[in-house]
């Protein structure tokens, strides 16, 4: 079963019920086990009996997890922190709008203590690790919300971003992220970090459904300070300003030109030094002045690492304080100069990926690392959304932030949307003169054992897709069979771009009883794609209602 949101859509349309989605849904967390992606989880019978009963509400049916530092009336509120737990008596005004919505919520899920992290490794809940790759952190503080819809367990889940929070975990896990404009979406009834930098972030598979999410829960709530209206800039963007970086990100800086923006060269220098203030002077001082009560009277109930980042805002002083927010106004200055020049920054997501072991040798100073390209957004009050972009010749993943100044959300998803399925809307896939545009079902996806056979061969990512209603997907073993049927339905693939000569050697390479043909997607373009005879599946099990190869992969015991 596909939780994406138009397949869910397409099913209830054609008879399913919600309690078969939820049904489903409990059975694939059972089936994972003890994995550190909850620290609650709501009864099922509690669930079911709270079903939306209106076919027509925007998020009719779609299930959903939040962070465990955001408030829902009847369930604790930990902060990964059990010594620190309450029970609120309401709920955080955006899980009433989603809940109001018709979106199911299935439970909390981890973070790193008290949102203080990027690696998903700080929790007395458990590490949470990346279904991606094996011992790969999953990123954080929202460990546990990126996680739980990269394994396919909820349709979108709602995280929070201060230093990266929303953005890192998307990398790790091959999901996206979106990080809104501060004050578009109210954090009343979430537990602050640091209260002038905190967003609610959103996790999802697709950038369509993260922006549906966001038009939800983004508005006005007169009872937050930090809630503004902010003018939407509708204008579209053009002009991104760029860093030169390896192989990985020349390969995303080709994609960004092929979808036809102009890319600028910029110097990073000042964004990066706004990103470095985050951890001196007022902002340790302010995650300080909320939580040094808490950490003073209960010394031994945190994690070791998130007290020695805590302990360090209690000797700011005021100087301090007027120094650190002084250079912050200098550094916001000379970005206004990079700003004149373009309408959005691209970045990696993180400069490089790390294992739970590795994060373990030295977490502060890694942690820094992974904050890179993150910390200064909140600083410098910009919007951003994290998205795949691949994977490295390591097999790990990596990816693209894409930044602009506050209010630019709308057009920023746009950009985002294009670079991650090669298209907007109803704009035609852009498909280079020099090569193929390849459709990838299973074992040669990214992340997947066949996917550096592919990029050998020179393979390019161009993003992800869907085929036209006329397929079937089958369990062959180690790799999936895609089929042309009628009574078929449309499924998941990543397109490549790969010249004749890579082609040619592709196809020798494939084992029968698969090979290449015609793959018809949802827009009507034809490309070339994996295929399987026929013959090969009459005692296959068929995998079509998972939606594709990785979402059956994760959801497998």
């Amino acid at each position: 079963m596909d939780l994406q949101m138009s397949a869910l859509r397409a099913a209830y349309a054609n008879g399913l019920h919600p309690r078969e989605v939820v049904a489903e849904v409990y059975r694939r967390i059972k089936a994972r086990g003890d994995d550190a992606v909850w620290i609650s989880v709501r009864p099922e019978e509690e669930t079911l009996a709270g079903l939306p009963d209106d076919p027509g509400l925007p998020l009719y049916g779609i299930p959903f997890a939040v962070k465990d530092n955001i408030d829902v009336a009847g369930m604790p509120t930990t902060v990964a922190c059990p010594d620190y737990a309450y029970l609120p008596d309401r709920s955080a005004p955006l899980v009433d709008r989603l809940t109001a919505a018709g979106a199911i919520l299935i439970g909390k899920n981890n973070l790193d203590q008290f949102a203080t992290g990027l690696s998903g490794s700080r929790s007395p809940y458990g590490s949470v690790e990346s279904p991606l790759v094996k011992g790969l952190i999953s990123g954080g503080s929202s460990s546990g919300s990126a996680v739980a819809v990269s394994a396919g367990l909820v349709s979108f889940s709602i995280g929070t971003d201060t230093a990266g929070s929303g953005r890192v975990p998307a990398v790790m896990t091959g999901t996206v992220g979106l990080k809104p404009s501060k004050g578009l979406v109210s954090t009343l009834g979430v537990v602050p970090a640091c209260a002038s930098l905190d967003c609610p972030s959103v996790f999802s598979l697709n950038v369509r459904d993260a922006r549906e999410v966001l038009e939800i829960i983004q508005g006005y709530e007169p009872a937050d300070p930090w809630s503004r209206q902010l003018p939407r800039r509708t204008t579209p963007i053009r002009k991104i300003g760029v860093i030169r970086g390896d192989d990985h990100w020349t390969e995303v800086l080709t994609r960004l030109e092929d979808l036809g923006y102009e890319l600028v060269d910029i110097d990073v220098e000042p964004f990066l030094a706004a990103g470095r203030l985050l951890y001196e002077g007022p902002w340790v001082a302010e995650r300080w002045s909320v939580l040094g009560p808490f950490v003073e009277e209960h010394p031994g109930s945190l994690h070791p690492v998130t007290a020695r980042v805590l302990s360090t805002g209690g000797g700011v002083t005021g100087p301090d304080t007027f120094r650190g927010l002084h250079r912050l106004q200098e550094l916001k200055a000379e970005t206004r100069r990079t700003w004149a020049e373009v309408d959005a920054i691209a970045v990696p997501t993180v400069p490089r990926t790390f294992t739970l072991d590795e994060m373990a040798e030295d977490p502060i100073a890694r942690n820094s690392v992974l904050g890179t390209y993150t910390t200064f957004a909140n600083l410098l009050d910009l919007a951003g959304i994290a998205v795949p972009a691949g994977t490295t010749s390591a097999g790990r993943p990596h990816g693209v932030t894409l930044l602009a100044p506050a209010g630019a959300d709308g057009p920023l998803a746009d950009a985002a949307e294009r670079f991650h399925t090669g298209r907007a809307g109803a704009t035609p896939y852009r498909i280079r003169k020099d090569g193929t545009l390849l459709a990838v079902v299973g074992a040669h996806r990214t992340g997947h054992p066949l996917h550096p056979e592919l990029r050998a061969l020179g393979a390019t990512s161009a993003g992800i897709a869907r085929t036209a209603a006329a397929y079937r997907l089958y369990d062959l073993g180690d790799r999936p069979g895609m089929v042309r049927t009628s009574g078929g339905a449309s499924v998941e693939v990543e397109l490549f771009h790969l010249d004749a000569e890579g082609l040619g050697r592709l196809l020798t390479m494939i084992p029968p009883p698969l090979g290449l043909g015609s793959v018809e997607l949802d827009d009507g373009a034809l490309v070339t794609g994996f295929l399987c005879e026929s013959h090969a599946v009459a005692d296959a099990t068929d995998i079509t209602g998972y939606g594709s190869w990785p979402h059956y992969v994760n959801a497998r015991p």
